[in-house]
């Protein structure tokens, strides 16, 4: 399932087109997609989704052409390499992997080449390379390791930066190994500030339809705040300036009774709406 196919289903259980998604999981991943529903669609372009964690499990002992599980085997380890691949070496690997790094995005990624997602090139024949970027790995932890013949299994805790892949760390640990390695499993846990705690299944929406946060909660996770009295308050929902209030970026700015008004930021001595969520 795409993320396209989930906001499909979204706009049927909700009954309106105004459905949109941040922060694209893959097909083959399960968790955290942000959706925006109706207003909060206007939210969606605003959000800081700049960091995200994942669980997933990796596998040692072959290659694949996409990274993960469901590409075609590229490459398996000779005998006993598998079985000479230690805790420590797994360890040393990991830790070359954290921090800031420089990666080279899976071929089949969205990333893209010449105006065109390179999976997309992939899919038409073409053979795709990508330059190595910058990214950041705030936390690769690993949780478990399952061992059989010609084949480790990793699960790991990956906190990083928008933009990082985790099919690239499994390739990449493999490599530096000399095994090979690609994704086998993976469970997106947070994107920015929304959380699986938070979050609903398609099935529940389906059999419910309603929403995991308000417009309300979903400003306040995702923004500072700023609270303004009754007349400031009917200012902003006019789209007029107001006073600045020192806060650095984009803030949500509440009214009296706790309603989201609008996205706000300041310039230079006044507070201009970035957009206005409840128009007078």
């Amino acid at each position: 399932m795409t993320s396209h196919d989930v906001v499909a289903r979204a706009r049927r259980a909700m009954g309106t087109r105004k459905v949109g998604h941040a922060g694209t999981l893959d097909p083959m991943a399960t968790g955290v997609l942000v959706l925006g529903i109706e207003r909060a669609t206007k939210l969606l372009g605003h959000l800081a989704l700049d960091r995200k964690t994942y669980l997933a499990t990796l596998a040692l002992g072959s290659a694949t052409t996409t990274d993960d599980a469901e590409g075609e085997l590229l490459s398996e380890a000779e005998p006993g390499a598998v079985e000479a691949v230690t805790d420590e070496r797994v360890q040393v690997g990991i830790a070359a992997l954290t921090g800031d790094i420089q990666q080279v995005p899976s071929a089949v990624s969205a990333v893209k080449v010449d105006g065109k997602r390179a999976y997309a090139r992939v899919r038409a024949g073409e053979e795709v390379t990508l330059p190595p970027r910058p990214v950041s790995v705030y936390r690769f932890d690993l949780l478990a390791t399952r061992r059989e013949a010609g084949r480790v299994e990793l699960d790991v805790m990956v906190d990083c930066s928008s933009g990082t892949y985790v099919r690239a760390l499994a390739r990449d640990l493999g490599a530096g190994l000399g095994v090979g390695g690609h994704l086998a499993a993976l469970r997106r846990t947070t994107v920015g500030p929304f959380t699986l705690a938070s979050a609903r299944t398609l099935d529940a929406v389906e059999a419910e339809p309603g929403l995991s946060l308000t417009l309300d909660e979903a400003v306040a996770a995702a923004f500072p705040r700023r609270d303004v009295d009754a007349a400031t308050a009917r200012a902003v929902r006019h789209g007029q300036a107001i006073p600045a209030a020192g806060i650095e970026g984009t803030y949500g700015v509440f009214d009296p009774a706790g309603q989201v008004l609008a996205l706000a930021a300041d310039a230079r001595d006044v507070t201009r709406p970035v957009v206005v969520l409840a128009p007078a």
